[in-house]
C-alpha cells in the first residue's frame, strides 16, 4: 500500500524530487491532483501538458503518426501535436494512466524510463507525473509491476481542512463552507457499485458545482426545485442534510469573531467544543490568507478577546485545539502574522502551550 500524503506533503514532494524520478498520485477523482500540480509547476514558468490516457485509443496519440523520410526512405514518426519543439523542460502529467490500453502502456515504459517517445526525448529537466484512480467502482486496466517500479509512488488523499481552506481562497459559496464545517464527513463518499452507475454521492468537485447552483438561484423561491437540482449533484442524502442546513440558524463564523466579538459572545457561550473547533480553525485560515492593514487593528482586538473568554471560561479543550494549530505551525502565514503583529495574544498562545 502507498504511503498516504496531504496537500501539504504533496508540495514538498514536487519541490525537493528530482525531475528524473517519476512520480505517480494514486486517489479518487476530484481530489484535486491535476490543479495542484499545475499551478505549482506553471508558477515556476514550467507548462503542464496533461495527458488523458484513458481516452486514448491508439499509440499513436501518444507517440505521433509514422511518415516516410523521402530523403532516406526510412519510417519516422511525426512529433505528436503536445511534444515540446523549443527544448525548454515540461512536466508531463500522464492523468487516468490505470483506464489507459496496455498498447499505451507500453509506450510509458519507453517514456518514464528514457524520457523518450519513439526515440525522440524530451527536453532535458522534464518531468514525468502520472495519476491513477482507485477503488472498486471505477473500471480500470492492472498496472505491470515494472512500470509501477518506475514511479515514486503516493497515495493522495487532502485533509478536510484543506479543502476548506482552499474553498475560502477560491469564493466558494459560505453556505456550503459551513455544511462541510458541520458535516466533514458529507465532503466525499464513496460510490456504492451496487445501486447503479446513476447513484450519485458527494465528491469535492461536486460541492463545488453545487456552490455554483447557489449562486445562479437567486431568482428560485421554490425550494423543492433548488433541491431536486442539487439532488442531481450529490445525491439525495446528502442534499437532504444540506437542505435542511440551509433553513436552521447560521453559525457564526470566524470573520465575525474578528470582526466583533462582543456581539458573537452570547452565541459563543452556547456553542459545543465541534462548533468551537471549527471557529478555531476558521480563524487560523483567516490568518492564513492574509489580513489588511485597515482590519489589523480589529483583528487584533478581537482575536485577543476571544482567546481571553476561552481561558476566562475555563473551555479547556477548546484553549488545546487552539493551541495546537500554532504549536504545529499547520497554517505558518497565521503563526507569522501573530508572532509578529499580535504580541499580546501570542503571549497568550505560549502560556496556553506551556501549561498542556
Amino acid at each position: 500500500m502507498a504511503i498516504t500524503i496531504n496537500t501539504g506533503d504533496l508540495k514538498t514532494i514536487l519541490e525537493t524530487t528530482p525531475s528524473t524520478q517519476n512520480i505517480l498520485l494514486v486517489g479518487k477523482h476530484g481530489i484535486g491532483k491535476s490543479e495542484i500540480i499545475t499551478r505549482h509547476f506553471e508558477e515556476q514558468g514550467i507548462p503542464v501538458i496533461a495527458l488523458f490516457l484513458g481516452q486514448m485509443s491508439d499509440p499513436g496519440d501518444l507517440i505521433g503518426l509514422p511518415n516516410k523520410d523521402e530523403a532516406t526512405g526510412k519510417t519516422e514518426f511525426m512529433p505528436p501535436y503536445w511534444f515540446p519543439i523549443d527544448d525548454k523542460p515540461v512536466v508531463l502529467f500522464l492523468d487516468e494512466m490505470n483506464r489507459a490500453r496496455p498498447e499505451i502502456l507500453q509506450s510509458v515504459m519507453d517514456l518514464s524510463l528514457n524520457r523518450k517517445l519513439a526515440g525522440r526525448s524530451l527536453p532535458a529537466g522534464s518531468r514525468v507525473i502520472a495519476a491513477v484512480n482507485d477503488g472498486e467502482e471505477y473500471q480500470l486496466t492492472d498496472l505491470d509491476p515494472a512500470l509501477v517500479s518506475r514511479f515514486n509512488v503516493y497515495f493522495f488523499s487532502p485533509t478536510v481542512g484543506e479543502w476548506l481552506f482552499w474553498a475560502k481562497q477560491n469564493d466558494i459559496d459560505p453556505r456550503v463552507i459551513t455544511f462541510i464545517e458541520e458535516h466533514p464527513d458529507e465532503l466525499e463518499k464513496n460510490v456504492d457499485i451496487n445501486k447503479g452507475t446513476f447513484d450519485k454521492t458527494p465528491d469535492r468537485r461536486a460541492w463545488v458545482r453545487v456552490s455554483g447552483l447557489l449562486k445562479a438561484s437567486g431568482h428560485i423561491t421554490d425550494m423543492n426545485r433548488l433541491a431536486k437540482m442539487i439532488t442531481g449533484v450529490i445525491g439525495a442524502r446528502s442534499a437532504s442534510m444540506f437542505m435542511q442546513s440551509l433553513n436552521q440558524s447560521r453559525m457564526l463564523t470566524a470573520h465575525e469573531v474578528l470582526q466583533d466579538f462582543t456581539a458573537c459572545q452570547h452565541d459563543l457561550a452556547t456553542y459545543t467544543m465541534p462548533q468551537i473547533a471549527i471557529i478555531n480553525e476558521g480563524i487560523y485560515q483567516m490568518l492564513e490568507l492574509g489580513v489588511s492593514k485597515q482590519d489589523s487593528k480589529t483583528v487584533n482586538s478581537n482575536l485577543l478577546r476571544y482567546i481571553n473568554w476561552m481561558l476566562g471560561n475555563g473551555r479547556q479543550e477548546a484553549i488545546a485545539h487552539f493551541a495546537s494549530f500554532f504549536e504545529n505551525a499547520t497554517y505558518p502565514n497565521a503563526n507569522a502574522y501573530i508572532m509578529m503583529d499580535c504580541r499580546d495574544a501570542l503571549q497568550l498562545i505560549n502560556q496556553m502551550i506551556n501549561a498542556l
